[in-house]
């Protein structure tokens, strides 16, 4: 796919796609005319970094850890060092805490919706 097609994909401009290639996040294969061409892969990778993103990560973490969210896991140990794993420890334990709070809120929310069904009949959006 061309970089339009995964921008369009994606919802992230073809400058930030260009961008997340200089660092080493995307690697898009090059046609004989030059053009970057894209693996339907890409798109869950692009989700992945903005992911990452959002959460904070810079992106030379990223590189260090994106291997590690593929089926094929090809561990790079480059730079890594103690401040690096005490971050990434201190951001799996954040992550734990949030899935809690969000374990904890989806079934408060499944809880309601069971006793608002069985006092109430509600009519379905069909």
């Amino acid at each position: 796919m061309k970089i339009g097609e995964l921008s369009t994909a994606t919802r992230v401009s073809r400058r930030l796609l260009r961008y997340y290639e200089e660092q080493s996040l995307i690697a898009p294969r090059r046609s004989e005319n030059s053009y970057r061409d894209y693996d339907e892969r890409m798109v869950d990778r692009v989700f992945q970094i903005r992911g990452l993103l959002e959460l904070g990560f810079p992106t030379r973490v990223i590189r260090q850890i994106l291997p590690c969210l593929d089926r094929e896991r090809v561990i790079h140990m480059n730079d890594v060092t103690p401040e690096m794993l005490a971050m990434l420890e201190a951001e799996a334990s954040g992550l734990d805490e949030k899935i809690r709070f969000l374990v904890k809120n989806r079934d408060a929310i499944r809880e309601y919706i069971t006793e608002v069904q069985q006092r109430h009949t509600v009519p379905t959006n069909t």
